[in-house]
């Protein structure tokens, strides 16, 4: 098992983050993370956990999106062999409830 790194840099530019969704339909939730925060229940249920190798180092991601997109996302930008895996996350939330905050109403008096 090859162990993964974990690193407060980034892969992604913020220019290529923006048109990832118009672009392969996908959001990334957490970049270069750890299984710890992947296996939070409190993130949605249609995540998926890519681990790709970029450099002869392994990273880990948190993705949203068709798991196809995903790979296409990932092989255009780190090229052929980098996608090791794409599984489930651990989220349990509905993404239809995830990240929804209940709006206060207003009561008469």
């Amino acid at each position: 098992m090859t162990k993964v790194v974990e690193k407060e840099m980034t892969q992604w530019t913020s220019e290529e983050k923006n048109e990832i969704s118009s672009k392969y339909g996908c959001e990334i939730l957490f970049e270069r993370t750890t299984l710890k925060q992947i296996k939070d229940p409190s993130l949605p249920n249609d995540a998926y956990m890519v681990i790709y190798c970029v450099n002869n180092e392994t990273f880990m991601d948190l993705c949203r999106g068709k798991r196809v997109n995903i790979f296409d996302m990932y092989y255009d930008k780190f090229g052929p062999g980098s996608v090791k895996k794409i599984d489930w996350g651990y989220g349990r939330v509905s993404p239809r409830n995830w990240g929804y905050k209940k709006t206060e109403s207003k009561k008469k008096k």
